[in-house]
């Protein structure tokens, strides 16, 4: 009796699907160009099956050079798209859900990229029932890099998660989890981008203060950090393994190490992290 290959049919109607479905940006900023960007280069989603819209033309041209359409009117980027991406600012999102919540379907799928504005008031602006999803991206979504974080409300299931997850790959790291992560994420990686910058820099600047030359110190730093990234990324070890593999005793690392304990690195750090995540809630309760 002949087997049939269930994972290779499931794989194919989700690229079947990806390729036929209709997907628009409320929003024509840095993150919607970087997803669409992203969705794009997989191959999978057709530059025609995408619009963007925005009030001012200003950011339209590099979306037309990708091939998508543009437009000024958020009512005719639902009317033409099942999957609608809102990228506007957060105080934004009752302006713009009032202005188009009448021609959302039971067939639309909702994505929110405003910090802040959580799945209980976006279904309060919608239809009952609506298809309503959270996503915090980052700044290296432009570079497909990114680290993005979904979470679902009541109308989303695991069918609709695993779609998101598929159409989103090309675009970095993207996971599923609860609604309480969203703030999380955005204290370590939607904000811990600019700490990582703080960092490279504060190398740069250690390395100009020994004698280098500013420019080739920021290169190397920049460097360092991507291939540290890369490292943690795709070598599957712990950071502090990772970290003791470059120390030797008595060596350079243990000593400049010795100096960022000291300089509480590690715990401005944690810092960090818990501060941009308490601001991430506290604009969620206004």
């Amino acid at each position: 009796m002949q087997q049939t290959d269930t994972s290779h049919t499931a794989t194919s109607g989700v690229m079947d699907e990806l390729s036929q479905i209709k997907i628009g940006f409320i929003g024509a900023g840095n993150m919607a160009y970087g997803i669409a960007q992203g969705m794009l280069k997989s191959g999978n989603v057709p530059p025609s099956n995408v619009i963007i819209s925005a009030p001012s033309k200003n950011n339209f041209p590099r979306f037309e050079v990708l091939g998508v359409a543009v437009t000024h009117s958020n009512e005719e980027v639902v009317d033409r798209s099942r999957l609608v991406f809102l990228a506007v600012k957060p105080h934004l999102i009752p302006t713009v859900l009032n202005g188009i919540s009448k021609h959302f379907t039971p067939q639309h799928i909702i994505v929110s990229m405003a910090a802040g504005v959580t799945l209980a008031t976006l279904e309060e602006l919608v239809p009952a029932g609506s298809c309503v999803m959270r996503m915090m991206p980052n700044l290296p979504c432009t570079l497909q890099e990114g680290a993005l974080l979904l979470a679902c409300g009541k109308g989303a299931g695991q069918v609709v998660s695993s779609l998101m997850k598929t159409l989103l790959s090309p675009c970095g790291l993207v996971e599923v989890g609860p609604e309480t992560w969203i703030d999380v994420h955005t204290g370590l990686s939607g904000s811990g981008v600019a700490f990582v910058y703080v960092f490279a820099e504060a190398l740069a600047e250690g390395a100009v203060k020994m004698g280098m030359p500013s420019a080739l110190a920021q290169r190397i730093a920049a460097q360092t950090v991507l291939g540290a990234g890369r490292l943690l990324r795709d070598g599957g070890k712990h950071p502090a393994q990772l970290r003791a593999e470059v120390c030797t005793p008595g060596g350079t690392t243990i000593y400049g190490l010795h100096a960022l304990e000291k300089g509480g690195l590690r715990a401005a750090t944690m810092g960090a992290v818990e501060a941009a995540t308490e601001r991430a809630r506290e604009l969620g309760r206004k």
